[in-house]
């Protein structure tokens, strides 16, 4: 299917096929499966948030090995300031996680790395098509620099509201994301929103879409043809899917975690904090059940993240699946197990073209 609307988005964007595979931090996003998306024609992009500069400049450089079509980059805007305050009762719970996987407490070297400025002077040097941001906006100063060189950018969004301030603040193209998207959703202010600004997807689009002028891209529980179809029903211009290219043939996550997405279902997550200190929507585990039971809170973001990542890092070595952060949206039957993203792709546009068939018939 074509319009205007599509075509708009894909001219922006240099694309094919109006579908953005999501920046997951954390290593989901390797350098194959963005090319792989990239080269089918859709928007692959590198989840970079939680990757060291040179890191990033090595996997854009993979990644432009591998195709010559756009792809983004996603990087986080939020503050990346530590705050320890109530570190000893946090630690007192994660160290029975800790006790389970023989992990060593080095309390000496907890700190929260800023990376930020020289992610985004790599972005720049490496001639990145499109940024990607989440959790708020570039700064005036970098989105004047961006542009200046072509760069377009895309704003994650949970509200109406920051769907204007994205807009104001130059955004290209706003993705809109509802409640059911797995992992950290892009809500600006947690104060606010304590566990997220949790409006439901098909809620979401045609209230952002019409209170903005750039195009609007769905985000949340659409996995297939027909959830593009419905998105696009609403004005959305495209959608984005994360949990959908996690079980993919190119996908970097570990394999216990891929058998936990296909024995899930819609009753399978929670939005939980305990692992990252900042609300996100996961495969509820003992790591999950155990912190949240203790009534401990946990530290705010980013000294949660850094505070666990010993534990997560160990229970993947160790294949402890409790103790592992398990990312996932709610559609989770609808995955399309182990298949390449290529053919993901083709198969969700095939979907909806079939759809529009049946529906044309009636």
């Amino acid at each position: 299917m074509q319009n205007d609307k599509q075509s708009s988005l894909c001219k922006i964007l240099g694309i094919d096929y109006p579908i953005i595979q999501a920046g997951m931090a954390g290593g989901a996003t390797t350098a194959e499966l963005v090319a792989k998306v990239s080269e089918t024609g859709a928007l692959g992009t590198l989840g970079a948030a939680y990757m060291r500069p040179v890191g990033i400049r090595t996997t854009i450089k993979m990644i432009k090995e591998q195709t010559n079509r756009p792809f983004a980059v996603n990087l986080f805007c939020t503050s990346m300031k530590d705050d320890f305050s109530g570190m000893t009762e946090v630690q007192s719970v994660l160290n029975t996680f800790r006790e389970k996987l023989g992990v060593r407490v080095d309390e000496d070297n907890v700190k929260t790395i800023d990376d930020f400025e020289e992610q985004f002077q790599v972005l720049m040097e490496e001639n990145v098509p499109v940024i990607s941001t989440a959790f708020g906006i570039l700064s005036p100063e970098k989105v004047q620099i961006a542009k200046s060189r072509g760069v377009r950018v895309i704003t994650m969004v949970t509200t109406v509201r920051e769907a204007k301030i994205a807009e104001q603040a130059g955004a290209d193209i706003i993705v809109a994301q509802g409640s059911d998207a797995g992992g950290h959703r892009s809500t600006f202010d947690i104060k606010e929103h304590p566990n997220g600004a949790n409006i439901g997807t098909f809620s979401l689009i045609p209230q952002v879409v019409d209170n903005v002028n750039v195009p609007v891209v769905a985000a949340g529980g659409i996995m297939d043809g027909r959830g593009m179809l419905a998105a696009m029903a609403l004005g959305a211009q495209g959608i984005q899917m994360g949990t959908q290219f996690l079980t993919c043939k190119e996908s970097g996550i570990h394999h216990l975690y891929k058998a936990a997405l296909y024995q899930s279902t819609e009753e399978s997550t929670v939005i939980t904090k305990s692992f990252s200190g900042r609300p996100a929507r996961g495969i509820k585990n003992e790591f999950i059940t155990h912190f949240e039971q203790s009534g401990i809170p946990p530290l705010p973001f980013p000294s949660q993240n850094t505070l666990t990542a010993d534990i997560r890092k160990a229970a993947a070595v160790q294949n402890e699946i409790n103790f592992m952060s398990l990312w996932s949206g709610q559609a989770t039957r609808l995955l399309k197990e182990d298949k390449p993203a290529e053919v993901i792709i083709r198969e969700v546009l095939y979907e909806m073209e079939e759809v529009l068939k049946t529906l044309n018939k009636q």
